[in-house]
């Protein structure tokens, strides 16, 4: 058991175990205008358009983890992100 939790969740540049990170500007501006949607409670052209950011900045932040993430938990947190927004826009 401690192979694997050393695989998944090893950092490949530093050796240290990584889980969560500092957000990276793209996941900062996900979480900025999604509390800001939450927040101001907009309507109409502005909510869709920040809407939009919020799920660009996401589908960013997901595809940034799937391709440069530090261990395969980042990876694979990567990538169930991106398959959520996606099933999200085919529902």
């Amino acid at each position: 058991m401690g192979a694997v939790i050393d695989w998944m969740f090893r950092n490949r540049r530093t050796g240290s175990l990584t889980v969560a990170q500092l957000p990276n500007a793209s996941l900062c501006v996900f979480l900025a205008v999604t509390g800001l949607r939450l927040l101001a409670a907009p309507h109409g052209s502005f909510r869709t358009a920040l809407g939009l950011v919020a799920t660009v900045a996401l589908v960013w932040w997901a595809g940034d983890e799937v391709i440069r993430g530090v261990n395969p938990f980042r990876r694979m947190l990567g990538a169930v992100v991106l398959a959520a927004v996606v099933i999200g826009f085919l529902g």
